[in-house]
């Protein structure tokens, strides 16, 4: 098939620090095509075409070439994101992700469930009767710290510094990564010697905990197959850490503002808890924090209507786009409606991703948020913005970096 003239196809500038994913000028694109231009290759704007790519088995995932799109070419950072999870392929990614995933079980995550609903009220007790927090520093940072930490059974005193760590290292996804790669290398170098020692102690003194039973899934693997090395154990561990606790937070302080743009929508999730699981799931479709998925072609690829990507080529599918694709048989656009999502009545967002390289802790992130969320809802019933706060450029990854509110004290 012939490719479409130039001037037929939206160019969209995903490497501007100050292009809005979410912004007129996606859904403008999106009214004209279905696939835009983009210095990182085309983007991918409507819910059939991503949700079909990202399970297409003629891609791989692509994050690979983050550094070298950004003139990495070498160096600790470099190193560390070609051998994570989420850019591993093939053998490799099966071996690592099989033998992490009796870590991940739904048991096991359940389990904490009381345990993230009282950590949820803890913090909320700290500010409700001042009438006013801000929620980055106050509630969305610790939670999401404080999480991880009793998940990995790490030392909960430690969460400013793992969360410190994992903020650094967060600048990964920033479209101006090549400035900051002192900065992720210093948290890299930092918490994977912290998280050495703790390895080291459970190796020592095992505990009926989910860092324990990673250590031992790296050590006695099932039979026939290999373990993880320590380095790959420890790689796999600061990923963990960081994506866990840096996307929690970001997504929840997304949820709030999204909620509270909503307020019919905030006051019935304080009145219906059982919607805290739709309301994750709702907010990621329309307001990520995971502003677009990657995939690399490993054949030539026609994808129709001129896309025609070669081997190597990318192709992002952008979240937001997808997500409020009007047009979507199951439900799309921009309103947030939790009871039509509790139904199943809103199309799959693409926050954790699809396919073989679905995110492996998508259920600690769900659960997680799924039970904070109603309890900011019933003890601020009347929350709103205290002033613009400051956010994250809306690409890469985006979210709060303060985000006040004031609301009526309790």
């Amino acid at each position: 098939m012939s490719a479409r003239p130039t001037d037929e196809v939206p160019w969209l500038d995903l490497a501007d620090p100050g292009f809005d994913t979410n912004g007129e000028q996606v859904h403008a694109a999106r009214e004209r095509s279905w696939w835009a231009r983009t210095p990182y290759g085309a983007a991918v704007l409507r819910h059939q075409q991503g949700a079909a790519l990202l399970r297409d088995r003629r891609f791989a995932q692509g994050n690979a070439r983050w550094p070298a799109q950004n003139g990495i070419h070498s160096g600790l950072f470099h190193d560390w994101w070609g051998e994570t999870l989420l850019s591993l392929e093939g053998e490799d990614h099966h071996r690592v992700r099989r033998l992490l995933l009796p870590a991940f079980r739904k048991r096991s995550i359940e389990a904490m469930r009381p345990s993230f609903t009282a950590l949820a009220e803890e913090l909320v007790d700290g500010f409700a009767g001042r009438g006013r927090v801000e929620l980055v520093g106050e509630l969305a940072e610790p939670y999401a710290a404080r999480v991880i930490c009793r998940l990995l059974g790490l030392d909960e005193d430690h969460w400013p510094q793992v969360a410190h760590w994992a903020d650094d290292i967060g600048a990964s996804f920033s479209t101006d990564v090549a400035a900051q790669v002192p900065r992720i290398e210093a948290a890299l170098d930092g918490l994977s010697g912290y998280l050495a020692d703790v390895v080291a102690d459970r190796r020592s003194a095992p505990r009926d905990d989910f860092l324990t039973a990673l250590v031992g899934a790296a050590d006695a693997p099932p039979e026939g197959e290999a373990g993880l090395s320590d380095h790959e154990l420890s790689v796999a561990l600061v990923f963990l850490v960081f994506a866990g606790m840096e996307t929690t937070r970001n997504q929840l302080t997304l949820a709030v503002r999204t909620l509270l743009r909503h307020p019919d929508q905030w006051r019935l999730l304080a009145r219906r808890p059982d919607l805290g699981a739709a309301c994750v799931e709702e907010v990621m479709r329309v307001d990520p924090t995971v502003t677009w998925v990657t995939r690399e072609a490993l054949e030539e690829v026609d994808l129709g209507d001129g896309l025609v990507v070669p081997p190597g080529g990318v192709v992002q599918v952008l979240s937001h786009a997808a997500g409020t694709d009007p047009v979507a048989a199951a439900g799309g656009g921009t309103g947030l409606d939790l009871e039509a999502a509790a139904r199943g009545e809103r199309v799959p967002h693409t926050g954790f991703g699809a396919g073989i390289h679905h995110c492996l802790g998508h259920y600690v992130a769900r659960v997680d948020m799924a039970v904070v969320l109603p309890v900011l809802a019933a003890r601020m019933p009347d929350a709103e913005c205290d002033g613009p706060g400051e956010w994250l450029p809306a690409s890469g990854n985006t979210g709060a970096v303060s985000f006040p509110l004031r609301f009526t004290p309790t």
